[in-house]
């Protein structure tokens, strides 16, 4: 695929006034041969596997970005999930794992690392269950380290054994770092339908069919998108369309064409392009001021479904013809304290949690930095996981949910995590309780249509 002078430089005019960057370039790593029965042993092995693949990675970033002129606003890393080593383990724990992993990321420069997770679908192994045991630890004494379980897939089903015990590691989570309003579980992503090569975070992880080490790549340009529909006029919906596709494709060839510079200087392959936008707090920088430029008068409203799911196909039909590998999450982002435009709609009153749940079967992930009350119980907790799970595993897309409950917080509440992390008002949740339901034990089947083979 040739680029054309005139293509950078045009995408480089959108920087400035439309909020256009390349939101993350990801480093996947490959950790299986760091596998020791010592745990300290396998940090140590850990710590060196990474520091050797990515010591290049900030350096070629910053150097690309001064190239190009185009920001890239994470550097980061991804690594097998770390589950897949603590079956080893002699001692019950992961957690020196994560120390070595965050202080790897932080002699690096590298703004997250993220893989200590487990997949645990159908079942949960010795490993799965050290490493969900560390997850409180690993997060709330570490910067960097982010953290994603697997709890269910359109081929094995949902389990609920998994879903309540996750319920139980966020609240967890979230008690142990009331200090800082719950942080910890802004690190902290529950998924059904994972997938193995997304470099956006708290989700990200190495699959396991994955090489020795990977470069990927996540765009982001709603405001580039928000500027062409601020200027296009009244357009059918094929018209709309045909626009989103077209402003998708000239951003994911800027990310292709960094990702090929990235490889090219630190001999890494490339991977993929993740073409999801993804907002941040910065105004015009959301996708709710996009829904509503399609012509809600409020995300919320009727019709915002309906509109997401139009952005989000578009975004993927034009971007997936700019991209020689398209893969990860891709289309758009819907994390509620990430993006001011949504937050304003719960303010207003015209966006409320099940709506939000009814947009991530539309969407590219699901029910997304979503602050709830900090009495919020397990059980209900668990309930919102299991929806989520459900709407992917029916569906065949993933789905995850991440999920604050603040300490002390109530609905209406506003809680700020700062930086790309945002803030938000605290989202009301059912008071019903699904006790019986989330607490039966086992594996919820999978639908019919997973028997393909």
């Amino acid at each position: 695929m040739l680029f054309s002078l005139e293509e950078v430089i045009e995408t480089i005019s959108q920087v400035g006034v439309e909020t256009f960057d390349i939101r993350t370039i990801t480093c996947g790593i490959n950790l299986h041969s760091c596998i020791d029965p010592d745990v300290n042993r396998c940090a140590e092995k850990v710590y060196e596997k990474v520091v050797k693949i990515a010591k290049d990675l900030v350096p070629t970033a910053r150097a690309i970005e001064k190239k190009f002129g185009i920001p890239i606003v994470n550097k980061r890393i991804s690594v097998s999930p770390i589950a897949h080593l603590a079956g080893a383990f002699t001692e019950p724990t992961a957690v020196p794992i994560a120390y070595a992993l965050d202080q790897a990321a932080k002699d690096l420069g590298i703004d997250y690392v993220a893989g200590f997770s487990a997949l645990i679908q159908k079942g949960i192994t010795r490993g799965d269950q050290i490493l969900l045991n560390s997850i409180p630890d690993a997060l709330c004494q570490t910067d960097r380290v982010c953290s994603s379980v697997n709890i269910g897939s359109s081929q094995a089903g949902i389990n609920m054994d998994g879903v309540y015990r996750m319920a139980e590691i966020v609240k967890e989570a979230a008690e142990r770092s009331k200090d800082k309003n719950g942080l910890a579980c802004a690190k902290l992503v529950v998924f059904c339908n994972a997938v193995e090569d997304n470099p956006f975070i708290a989700g990200s992880f190495h699959g396991p069919g994955e090489g020795e080490a990977i470069l990927n790549v996540g765009i982001s340009g709603p405001g580039v998108v928000r500027a062409a529909l601020e200027n296009a006029g009244n357009l059918s919906f094929g018209e709309l369309a045909e626009l989103i596709k077209k402003v998708s494709f000239k951003i994911t060839r800027v990310g292709e064409l960094v990702g090929r510079e990235a490889s090219k200087a630190t001999g890494i392959p490339f991977g993929i392009i993740d073409l999801s936008l993804a907002p941040t707090p910065a105004e015009g920088d959301s996708i709710s001021d996009i829904l509503e430029l399609m012509g809600l008068e409020r995300t919320g409203c009727h019709g915002t479904t309906a509109a997401l799911a139009m952005l989000n196909d578009a975004v993927k039909k034009g971007g997936m013809m700019a991209a020689t590998y398209a893969g990860g999450l891709s289309g758009a982002f819907i994390p509620l304290t990430e993006d001011a435009g949504m937050c304003r709609a719960v303010e207003a009153g015209a966006l409320n949690i099940q709506k939000l749940e009814a947009m991530t079967c539309v969407c590219s992930v699901g029910l997304d930095m979503v602050a709830i009350p900090g009495d919020t119980p397990v059980d209900v907790i668990a309930g919102i996981i299991a929806d989520e799970a459900a709407i992917g595993m029916i569906n065949h897309k993933t789905t995850a949910c991440r999920l604050i409950p603040v300490p002390g917080m109530v609905a209406g509440d506003v809680v700020d995590f700062g930086g790309l992390l945002g803030k938000g008002p605290i989202i009301a949740v059912s008071k019903e309780m699904p006790t019986v339901f989330v607490r039966r034990g086992g594996r919820i089947p999978p639908p019919v249509h997973s028997m393909k083979n």
